[in-house]
């Protein structure tokens, strides 16, 4: 006999449809503020158990792309990360790794392209733009590597083919352990050059 979904799973569906919408259209990058604000437009004022996982926003968000992004969510994506790969050629020096939505696909019009770069000195990276002459911010970035463990490292941010490029710098060792990822708590995905230039051939 086929099951139902009872009315709280359809509710907790519900919710991760509307904050995969909110990050979509609005550029909410934070899960959290996409919950309480789909939780507010809900009306759910005290379920936290009722509000959905971020690996059920983030297949929400695939979906919700999916149906309304179509070609103009392709073409962005190609976008960024064909951005990325020039980044990461660019700051080859670095063994630079895409991480992310750019990588996953779960991408918005909003969303930055994120580095993960490798240098001892951090100032390093720093260095190269300046030298080039390649305008940047130099941003830190707090990083959770497990439930207890939250760092902070140095990072910059600028563009490449008209990109927004977020770049956090580790130091060299830090190629072997991933940050934990916000979306499933497992260790971030990272990619190389190459398997960045492998997505950037896939139809």
């Amino acid at each position: 006999m086929k099951r139902h979904p009872t009315r709280g799973v359809q509710l907790r569906r519900a919710l991760a449809q509307e904050a995969a919408r909110i990050m979509a259209e609005h550029g909410i990058r934070d899960f959290l503020i996409a919950k309480r604000k789909a939780a507010e437009r809900f009306g759910v004022v005290d379920g936290a158990a009722l509000l959905p996982k971020n690996s059920e926003i983030e297949s929400a968000l695939a979906e919700y792309q999916r149906l309304f992004g179509g070609e103009s969510h392709q073409s962005a994506l190609h976008a960024q990360r064909r951005a990325a790969l020039s980044a990461m050629r660019y700051l080859r020096e670095f063994s630079p790794r895409l991480v992310g939505a750019v990588l996953s696909g779960t991408t918005t019009l909003h969303s930055e392209v994120q580095l993960h770069l490798f240098a001892e000195p951090a100032e390093a990276v720093t260095l190269k733009l300046l030298d080039d002459g390649l305008a940047h911010e130099v941003t830190e970035k707090r990083v959770r590597f497990n439930a207890e463990q939250v760092r902070a490292f140095p990072g910059v941010r600028f563009e490449m083919e008209e990109q927004p490029i977020e770049a956090t710098v580790f130091p060299t060792d830090g190629i072997r352990q991933a940050p934990v990822s916000p979306v499933d708590g497992r260790p971030m995905r990272r990619a190389n050059t190459i398997e960045v230039e492998a997505l950037l051939q896939q139809p």
